[in-house]
């Protein structure tokens, strides 16, 4: 028990010490949300000249600053992630439909009064054991008609009454801070994220978007994904085929007239039925690759690092039993973006990374090319994004101009 103690003491000064900072971060967001509640509601009657129809999107939008600021300030002390307000629209009417908006608002009154008290007792709270530090030992400093005076407004006038008074201030005050600074500061943080992080509804509400969105770009990807396959199947093999029965047609007309010339359109027709045979595994390769099934997900990425223009190194934790839709999503997103960096990169070497973590596969290529990808030019990165999307994955582009290119991705891949 005895060691415990100074544990608990040194554990105690160090809550003190960062609360310092974050009581004036919060006293700083009392003061903003005290400006911004006039300034809004002011703007708020102009929009009936449509004067704030204009300026109030803005001033939204600088309010959401504030309030990231704050629920990212919240988060780091909690130790956790509090989610944010989400994408903002740029209108008035898309940012009143959106319920981070009205979180924002919620919390500006509440932060105007609560924050700026918060901030002020906090700060106070920790300057006091400094103020009977300098109580006790600077009492000199004062005339002898207008001594410093501590607790119950006793004068100290010598340094018997520095030793009666001050320290009996300096220990209150010493108590006071470990124990209520701490205990304040929870209270504040706890009551910003509560204001400001969406509730049960806003999160099942933003899931569902977020699922409808995906779904909706699985079913674009399904149907782009089957007009390709429908154009390659009409432009290679159904032509060849139309070719073959046209040969096969002019054989039958002149069995009998030129065997010789029967001859030749038949082994004409071999060679285009055998042509249109490879088109077609072509097509079926790119709808599941049959590398996958044969060599599994890691060989399939070691051929393709092989066959790659650039010098690719592969790297493949333990990724277990992955669903035939996960692999073949994984295998695709790897392969364009191989093919991507081929292309456009102008790399000397490709790092792809694969591991699992739990029930999420995580991916992530790295290049030393030229960067700067645009994602408006070329539908690559949208088509990996959509690919991901229909299985719920994700996927980040880091492409700073003059490189490296990074790609990061994450696909659910339990049960």
């Amino acid at each position: 028990m005895a060691d415990r103690r100074p544990v608990r003491a040194t554990g105690r000064v160090r809550a003190v010490v960062s609360a310092v900072p974050f009581s004036l971060m919060t006293l700083v967001t009392g003061l903003v949300a005290m400006v911004a509640l006039p300034v809004l509601l002011g703007t708020a009657v102009l929009c009936v000249v449509w004067i704030g129809v204009f300026a109030l999107p803005v001033e939204l939008r600088l309010l959401g600053k504030v309030t990231d600021f704050t629920r990212a300030l919240a988060a780091r002390r909690l130790g956790g992630t509090i989610p944010g307000h989400g994408p903002r629209g740029r209108s008035l009417r898309e940012l009143l439909g959106e319920r981070g908006t009205w979180r924002d608002l919620r919390w500006v009154p509440v932060a105007m009064l609560c924050n700026t008290v918060a901030g002020i007792f906090g700060l106070t709270l920790a300057l006091l054991p400094l103020v009977a530090l300098f109580s006790i030992g600077f009492w000199w400093l004062f005339p002898a008609d207008a001594p410093i005076k501590v607790i119950a407004d006793i004068p100290i006038e010598s340094w018997a009454g520095a030793a009666y008074a001050g320290i009996p201030m300096f220990v209150i005050t010493v108590v006071l801070s470990l124990w209520l600074l701490p205990l304040l500061t929870r209270g504040s943080v706890v009551l910003n994220a509560k204001l400001l992080a969406p509730s049960e509804k806003d999160e099942l509400a933003q899931r569902v978007e977020t699922l409808r969105e995906s779904r909706a770009g699985a079913v674009d990807a399904h149907g782009a994904e089957l007009r390709r396959i429908e154009r390659d199947l009409h432009d290679g093999t159904q032509a060849r085929l139309v070719s073959i029965a046209m040969r096969l047609g002019l054989a039958e007309r002149q069995l009998e007239k030129d065997p010789q010339a029967v001859a030749k359109l038949l082994a004409d027709a071999r060679a285009g039925a055998e042509d249109a045979m490879t088109e077609l595994r072509t097509v079926l390769r790119t709808m599941y690759p049959p590398i996958l099934a044969d060599r599994g997900l890691d060989g399939a990425l070691s051929a393709i690092a092989a066959q790659s223009t650039v010098p690719t190194e592969v790297t493949v934790g333990e990724l277990g039993t992955l669903a035939a839709p996960v692999e073949a999503a994984a295998y695709f997103v790897i392969t364009e973006a191989l093919t991507n960096v081929a292309k456009h990169a102008d790399a000397s070497k490709v790092e792809v990374t694969l591991t699992r973590d739990v029930d999420v596969l995580l991916g992530q290529i790295v290049d030393d090319g030229a960067g700067g990808i645009d994602e408006t030019k070329g539908t690559g990165i949208a088509g990996m994004r959509r690919r991901l999307a229909a299985l719920d994955g994700t996927l980040w582009v880091t492409s700073p101009a003059g490189g490296p290119t990074k790609i990061v991705w994450e696909c659910p891949c339990g049960s």
